[in-house]
């Protein structure tokens, strides 16, 4: 992929992002995930897979999660995009209830939270986080 893919949260619009979301209300976090074959770190590149490194994040970030009141909706394998850009392929898509906005900006206070999400970016080749209201 090229330089310009996005993995991680834009720190400079995230604020407007959030404050734009409904106080108070339940709110369903949906990640489409496509990993590296070698999990890059800003060393360099690691002796273990994209997925891998994902897994070791996901050791602290499910934990995180429960932490706020949230929960693991539903994760599975992606298969094929029936109505998406042909070159748009992910492997993994998750959903996550968070409680509010606020239990999910609480989680990404949280130091242990932040120090994991290195883990996450070397995984990555490309993902999206896209929030959504349940009616």
């Amino acid at each position: 992929m090229s330089s310009s893919s996005i993995i991680d949260p834009n720190p400079a619009t995230l604020p407007d992002i959030m404050a734009s979301l409904p106080d108070d209300t339940p709110i369903v976090m949906l990640n489409l995930l496509r990993f590296r074959q070698t999990a890059r770190y800003k060393e360099g590149e690691a002796s273990y897979s994209g997925r891998e490194a994902y897994q070791k994040y996901s050791e602290v970030a499910f934990g995180k999660v429960q932490g706020v009141g949230g929960e693991m909706v539903w994760k599975g394998r992606a298969l094929a995009g029936v109505i998406a850009p042909q070159e748009e392929q992910w492997d993994s898509v998750l959903l996550v209830r968070y409680p509010s906005k606020q239990a999910f900006m609480s989680m990404l206070a949280d130091p242990e939270y932040r120090e994991a999400t290195k883990h996450r970016t070397a995984a990555l080749e490309e993902a999206r986080l896209i929030a959504m209201q349940e009616n």
